[in-house]
Protein backbone atom coordinates (compact mmCIF):
# COMPACT_ATOMS: atom_id res chain seq x y z
CA UNK A 1 0.00 0.00 0.00
CA UNK A 2 1.24 3.40 -0.78
CA UNK A 3 0.58 6.39 0.67
CA UNK A 4 1.27 10.18 -0.17
CA UNK A 5 4.68 12.32 1.86
CA UNK A 6 4.02 15.61 2.87
CA UNK A 7 5.16 17.14 -0.32
CA UNK A 8 2.78 15.00 -2.06
CA UNK A 9 4.69 12.60 -4.13
CA UNK A 10 3.82 8.37 -3.88
CA UNK A 11 5.81 6.70 -0.98
CA UNK A 12 5.77 2.96 -1.52
CA UNK A 13 7.22 2.58 2.13
CA UNK A 14 7.55 4.74 5.42
CA UNK A 15 10.39 6.31 6.50
CA UNK A 16 12.61 5.09 8.99
CA UNK A 17 13.83 8.07 11.53
CA UNK A 18 16.00 7.32 14.45
CA UNK A 19 16.22 10.35 17.33
CA UNK A 20 18.40 10.41 20.48
CA UNK A 21 16.73 10.88 23.03
CA UNK A 22 17.31 12.85 27.14
CA UNK A 23 14.78 12.49 29.95
CA UNK A 24 15.21 12.72 33.85
CA UNK A 25 13.36 10.11 34.95
CA UNK A 26 12.22 11.13 38.04
CA UNK A 27 8.85 11.75 37.41
CA UNK A 28 8.01 8.68 35.43
CA UNK A 29 7.51 4.58 36.07
CA UNK A 30 10.40 3.96 33.67
CA UNK A 31 10.48 4.10 30.05
CA UNK A 32 8.06 1.34 28.79
CA UNK A 33 4.29 2.39 28.08
CA UNK A 34 2.13 0.31 30.69
CA UNK A 35 -1.16 -1.36 30.98
CA UNK A 36 -2.81 1.62 32.78
CA UNK A 37 -2.95 4.99 30.72
CA UNK A 38 -2.30 7.01 33.90
CA UNK A 39 0.89 5.96 34.56
CA UNK A 40 3.20 8.12 33.28
CA UNK A 41 5.97 7.31 31.19
CA UNK A 42 8.57 8.58 28.67
CA UNK A 43 7.65 6.66 25.94
CA UNK A 44 3.99 7.58 26.29
CA UNK A 45 5.29 11.08 26.80
CA UNK A 46 7.65 11.09 23.59
CA UNK A 47 5.00 9.20 21.37
CA UNK A 48 2.00 11.57 22.21
CA UNK A 49 4.51 14.65 20.70
CA UNK A 50 6.06 12.81 17.59
CA UNK A 51 2.47 11.66 16.70
CA UNK A 52 1.95 15.49 16.48
CA UNK A 53 3.94 16.13 14.27
CA UNK A 54 3.88 13.20 12.12
CA UNK A 55 -0.17 13.58 12.25
CA UNK A 56 -1.04 10.12 12.60
CA UNK A 57 0.06 7.74 15.52
CA UNK A 58 3.87 6.66 16.49
CA UNK A 59 4.98 4.42 17.94
CA UNK A 60 8.99 4.06 19.01
CA UNK A 61 10.91 1.30 19.49
CA UNK A 62 13.90 1.85 22.12
CA UNK A 63 17.88 1.03 22.30
CA UNK A 64 17.57 0.12 26.19
CA UNK A 65 14.41 0.03 28.60
CA UNK A 66 15.09 2.04 31.69
CA UNK A 67 13.41 1.76 34.88
CA UNK A 68 11.46 4.45 37.30
CA UNK A 69 13.61 7.25 37.73
CA UNK A 70 16.36 6.28 35.57
CA UNK A 71 17.39 9.01 33.26
CA UNK A 72 18.80 9.30 29.83
CA UNK A 73 21.59 11.29 28.37
CA UNK A 74 21.34 9.46 25.14
CA UNK A 75 18.50 7.29 24.51
CA UNK A 76 18.42 6.30 20.97
CA UNK A 77 14.56 5.51 19.69
CA UNK A 78 13.18 4.50 16.27
CA UNK A 79 9.74 4.83 14.87
CA UNK A 80 7.82 4.75 10.93
CA UNK A 81 6.55 7.12 8.99
CA UNK A 82 4.58 7.55 5.92
CA UNK A 83 5.17 11.65 5.68
CA UNK A 84 8.89 13.01 5.35
CA UNK A 85 10.15 15.87 7.73
CA UNK A 86 13.17 17.77 8.31
CA UNK A 87 15.66 17.63 11.53
CA UNK A 88 14.17 20.81 12.56
CA UNK A 89 10.57 19.50 13.09
CA UNK A 90 11.07 16.19 14.47
CA UNK A 91 13.68 18.12 17.14
CA UNK A 92 11.72 21.49 17.62
CA UNK A 93 8.43 20.34 16.80
CA UNK A 94 8.03 17.68 18.59
CA UNK A 95 9.63 19.35 21.57
CA UNK A 96 7.87 21.95 21.82
CA UNK A 97 4.85 19.36 22.70
CA UNK A 98 7.29 17.60 25.37
CA UNK A 99 7.18 18.59 29.03
CA UNK A 100 10.66 19.97 30.05
CA UNK A 101 12.25 17.04 31.46
CA UNK A 102 12.05 15.03 28.23
CA UNK A 103 14.40 16.43 25.07
CA UNK A 104 14.88 15.21 21.27
CA UNK A 105 18.56 16.33 20.95
CA UNK A 106 18.32 15.60 17.61
CA UNK A 107 16.70 13.38 14.48
CA UNK A 108 18.19 11.14 11.16
CA UNK A 109 16.68 9.71 8.20
CA UNK A 110 18.09 5.66 8.55
CA UNK A 111 17.84 2.71 6.49
CA UNK A 112 14.57 0.39 7.22
CA UNK A 113 16.94 -2.48 8.42
CA UNK A 114 18.08 -0.24 11.78
CA UNK A 115 16.47 -1.05 14.78
CA UNK A 116 16.97 0.64 17.68
CA UNK A 117 17.23 -1.99 19.86
CA UNK A 118 18.58 -4.81 17.67
CA UNK A 119 21.23 -3.54 15.83
CA UNK A 120 22.71 -1.74 18.87
CA UNK A 121 26.46 -3.46 19.55
CA UNK A 122 26.81 -1.54 23.14
CA UNK A 123 25.50 0.02 25.43
CA UNK A 124 26.60 2.34 28.22
CA UNK A 125 25.68 3.75 31.41
CA UNK A 126 26.89 5.83 34.46
CA UNK A 127 26.62 6.03 37.97
CA UNK A 128 27.00 8.61 39.90
CA UNK A 129 27.66 9.50 43.15
CA UNK A 130 28.25 11.98 45.85
CA UNK A 131 29.50 11.75 49.05
CA UNK A 132 29.10 14.54 51.14
CA UNK A 133 28.03 14.56 55.07
CA UNK A 134 25.13 16.37 54.12
CA UNK A 135 22.59 15.58 51.19
CA UNK A 136 22.92 17.89 48.11
CA UNK A 137 20.64 20.45 46.89
CA UNK A 138 21.71 20.73 43.91
CA UNK A 139 21.33 17.82 41.80
CA UNK A 140 18.84 16.37 44.39
CA UNK A 141 17.57 13.41 42.19
CA UNK A 142 20.37 13.33 39.84
CA UNK A 143 22.85 11.90 41.96
CA UNK A 144 23.02 9.38 44.43
CA UNK A 145 24.13 10.35 47.80
CA UNK A 146 26.04 8.66 50.03
CA UNK A 147 27.40 10.42 53.91
CA UNK A 148 29.68 7.28 53.97
CA UNK A 149 33.35 8.19 52.50
CA UNK A 150 34.05 5.76 49.09
CA UNK A 151 37.40 4.72 48.60
CA UNK A 152 37.64 4.36 44.29
CA UNK A 153 40.70 2.05 44.42
CA UNK A 154 39.37 -0.50 46.64
CA UNK A 155 36.31 -0.13 43.74
CA UNK A 156 37.91 -0.42 41.36
CA UNK A 157 39.96 -3.40 42.09
CA UNK A 158 36.30 -4.80 42.76
CA UNK A 159 35.46 -4.08 39.29
CA UNK A 160 38.37 -5.76 37.54
CA UNK A 161 36.24 -9.10 38.78
CA UNK A 162 33.13 -8.35 36.49
CA UNK A 163 34.83 -7.83 32.86
CA UNK A 164 34.24 -10.12 30.78
CA UNK A 165 31.45 -12.75 29.46
CA UNK A 166 29.57 -13.85 32.84
CA UNK A 167 26.67 -15.61 34.11
CA UNK A 168 25.14 -12.15 36.16
CA UNK A 169 23.01 -14.29 37.86
CA UNK A 170 23.46 -12.27 41.27
CA UNK A 171 23.67 -8.92 39.72
CA UNK A 172 20.12 -8.89 38.43
CA UNK A 173 16.34 -8.39 39.46
CA UNK A 174 15.03 -11.19 41.13
CA UNK A 175 11.80 -11.00 38.28
CA UNK A 176 13.90 -10.14 35.66
CA UNK A 177 12.39 -11.65 32.40
CA UNK A 178 15.62 -11.94 30.00
CA UNK A 179 16.06 -16.02 29.41
CA UNK A 180 19.60 -15.34 29.67
CA UNK A 181 21.70 -13.99 32.37
CA UNK A 182 24.82 -13.81 30.57
CA UNK A 183 26.03 -11.06 29.65
CA UNK A 184 29.72 -9.01 28.56
CA UNK A 185 31.14 -6.58 30.32
CA UNK A 186 33.26 -4.48 28.23
CA UNK A 187 34.18 -1.83 30.02
CA UNK A 188 33.75 -1.10 33.93
CA UNK A 189 36.15 1.78 35.42
CA UNK A 190 35.52 3.93 38.69
CA UNK A 191 36.98 7.20 39.10
CA UNK A 192 36.41 10.63 40.61
CA UNK A 193 34.74 13.49 38.54
CA UNK A 194 35.01 16.89 40.87
CA UNK A 195 32.46 16.13 43.54
CA UNK A 196 30.96 12.68 42.06
CA UNK A 197 32.52 9.24 41.65
CA UNK A 198 31.71 7.95 38.75
CA UNK A 199 30.81 3.91 38.22
CA UNK A 200 31.15 3.82 33.98
CA UNK A 201 30.15 0.69 32.57
CA UNK A 202 29.88 -0.74 28.85
CA UNK A 203 28.68 -4.04 27.67
CA UNK A 204 26.82 -5.46 25.08
CA UNK A 205 23.50 -5.61 26.80
CA UNK A 206 22.39 -5.22 30.69
CA UNK A 207 20.40 -7.39 32.82
CA UNK A 208 17.24 -5.56 34.86
CA UNK A 209 18.85 -3.41 37.78
CA UNK A 210 22.37 -5.16 36.56
CA UNK A 211 23.61 -1.58 37.11
CA UNK A 212 22.36 -0.49 39.94
CA UNK A 213 22.74 -3.87 41.71
CA UNK A 214 26.51 -3.60 40.80
CA UNK A 215 26.75 -0.13 42.29
CA UNK A 216 25.25 -1.23 45.32
CA UNK A 217 28.59 -3.98 45.57
CA UNK A 218 30.74 -1.55 44.77
CA UNK A 219 29.87 1.08 47.26
CA UNK A 220 29.53 -1.51 49.85
CA UNK A 221 33.69 -1.84 48.94
CA UNK A 222 34.31 1.29 49.00
CA UNK A 223 32.50 2.21 52.33
CA UNK A 224 34.89 -0.70 53.78
CA UNK A 225 32.34 -2.89 55.00
CA UNK A 226 33.29 -5.62 52.18
CA UNK A 227 36.46 -6.41 50.65
CA UNK A 228 37.56 -6.35 46.76
CA UNK A 229 36.89 -9.81 46.58
CA UNK A 230 33.30 -9.95 47.45
CA UNK A 231 32.08 -8.81 43.89
CA UNK A 232 34.23 -12.04 42.57
CA UNK A 233 32.14 -14.35 45.35
CA UNK A 234 29.05 -12.33 44.87
CA UNK A 235 29.48 -13.78 41.00
CA UNK A 236 30.04 -17.21 41.40
CA UNK A 237 27.29 -17.19 43.83
CA UNK A 238 24.63 -17.15 40.89
CA UNK A 239 22.37 -16.23 43.73
CA UNK A 240 20.68 -12.65 43.87
CA UNK A 241 20.21 -12.90 47.61
CA UNK A 242 24.05 -12.98 48.08
CA UNK A 243 23.68 -9.51 45.96
CA UNK A 244 23.65 -6.80 48.51
CA UNK A 245 21.60 -3.84 48.61
CA UNK A 246 20.11 -2.99 44.71
CA UNK A 247 21.36 0.81 44.55
CA UNK A 248 18.98 3.96 44.12
CA UNK A 249 17.99 4.93 40.58
CA UNK A 250 18.55 8.58 41.00
CA UNK A 251 22.44 8.75 40.18
CA UNK A 252 21.86 6.16 36.86
CA UNK A 253 22.05 7.58 33.41
CA UNK A 254 21.83 5.96 30.01
CA UNK A 255 24.30 7.69 28.13
CA UNK A 256 25.20 5.64 25.23
CA UNK A 257 24.56 3.31 22.21
CA UNK A 258 27.09 2.03 19.55
CA UNK A 259 25.59 0.77 16.09
CA UNK A 260 27.57 -0.02 13.00
CA UNK A 261 29.32 2.93 11.18
CA UNK A 262 26.97 1.92 8.12
CA UNK A 263 23.79 3.75 9.74
CA UNK A 264 26.17 6.83 10.50
CA UNK A 265 24.14 7.85 13.67
CA UNK A 266 25.03 11.67 14.58
CA UNK A 267 28.37 11.63 17.16
CA UNK A 268 27.23 13.34 20.54
CA UNK A 269 29.64 13.98 23.87
CA UNK A 270 28.65 11.32 26.56
CA UNK A 271 26.59 12.83 29.28
CA UNK A 272 25.20 13.76 31.43
CA UNK A 273 26.66 16.91 30.32
CA UNK A 274 27.19 18.59 33.71
CA UNK A 275 29.61 15.88 34.42
CA UNK A 276 33.82 17.46 34.81
CA UNK A 277 35.30 14.97 31.91
CA UNK A 278 36.09 14.62 28.40
CA UNK A 279 35.57 10.63 28.12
Amino acid sequence: MSKNNSSGAISIAPFRYALGVEYVGAAYRGWQLQAYDNVPTIQAKVEQALSVIANHPVQVVCAGRTDAGVNASHQVIHFDSWVERDERAWTLGTNSHLPDDISIKWATKVPGCFHARFSARERRYRYLIYTSPTRPAILAGGVTWTHRKLDVERMQLAAQHLHGEHDFTSYRAVGCQARSPVREIRNLSVYRSGQLIVIDVSANAFLHHMVRNIAGVLMAVGSGQRSPDWALEVLKAKDRRQGGVTAPPDGLYFVDVRYPDLFKLPKVPLGPHFLQTSD
